[in-house]
């Protein structure tokens, strides 16, 4: 008498990984998750660690996250693997203030930010 097994909210031959509350703009995050969307993981991953942008290390840690799903979770194979989607989204954001001239008072915002990034597996002539 237990409940029914949820779907799935991703294809068969799909995987994904979310990483939540990371502390950048959803601008600047989007800037990396272009560079890898439509990639090989591999090609992807040396991207991302070569990358000079700082949040480049969470995104790397979430494209991981995503391969390590798609193999232990769903029996995907590694080597067949692409970025399929990359998005970011907006999440809380912390408003701070800073006193400033004439008794006013300057809002300074730190905004977080998440990002889900998809892997698919495809055939190995359609990645060529």
């Amino acid at each position: 008498m237990s409940k029914e097994k949820n779907p799935r909210r991703v294809a068969d031959n799909e995987a994904m990984a979310v990483s939540r509350m990371l502390r950048t703009s959803p601008q600047k995050l989007n800037l990396v998750a272009a560079m890898i969307r439509n990639k090989p993981v591999g090609k992807a991953l040396s991207d991302l660690t070569f990358s000079r942008k700082r949040v480049s290390e969470d995104v790397l840690k979430t494209l991981q996250s995503a391969i390590a799903n798609a193999e232990n979770n769903h029996g995907l194979d590694v080597d067949d693997l692409v970025v399929a989607e990359a998005y970011v989204g907006k999440n809380m954001v912390l408003k701070r203030g800073r006193p400033r001239a004439r008794g006013r008072f300057g809002r300074i915002l730190k905004p977080f930010s998440q990002v889900t990034i998809k892997v698919r597996q495809v055939a190995a002539e359609e990645t060529a």
